[in-house]
């Protein structure tokens, strides 16, 4: 059994947590895409449980995964700029607006979407460490029988729609 679902539970909570705190100065909202303007390489792990969703989907259903935007961005994003796998999305976009720590350049700097934290600073208690996020999301991926390759999510969110 996968403990991504637990990894999940806590990123949200996490998010939901800054944008408590923050909210005024978190912009982050249902059809937002401004982080979603790349293309991702997943988790074995996160796409075991984006195949277990889509399973779950009526054949029409499916075949919309294969209408994809701009090759610029994320390929589950739909025309309206919401996400096609929105109840499975990887880790990484279940943390994208909020304030994360990562080394540039070997620098520790923080960053947020440019739309998010323009007026306020974010609590030290409401910045996400991209190292350890990493590391747990490797964790869970190895843990369930991972090998800590990563998979292309246009390349899989393709197979997909496949019917």
């Amino acid at each position: 059994m996968s403990r991504l679902g637990e990894l999940h539970v806590k990123v949200d909570g996490f998010f939901d947590r800054v944008a408590a705190r923050h909210g005024d100065d978190m912009q982050c909202a249902t059809g937002c895409s401004d982080c979603c303007h790349v293309r991702l390489t997943i988790t074995e792990v996160e796409a075991a449980a984006i195949r277990a969703l889509v399973d779950t989907w009526p054949p029409e259903q499916r075949r919309t995964l294969g209408d994809t935007g701009p090759a610029e961005h994320c390929a589950a994003l739909d025309a309206s700029g919401r996400c096609k796998i929105y109840e499975a999305r990887p880790i990484v976009c279940r943390s994208h607006g909020a304030p994360i720590r990562m080394r540039k350049s070997s620098l520790p700097v923080i960053e947020s979407c440019f739309r998010n934290f323009t007026e306020t600073e974010p609590a030290p208690d409401c910045v996400l460490d991209q190292e350890t996020l990493s590391a747990l999301t490797l964790a869970v991926d190895r843990d369930a029988g991972g090998t800590g390759e990563r998979v292309e999510l246009a390349g899989l969110v393709s197979d997909l729609a496949r019917v």
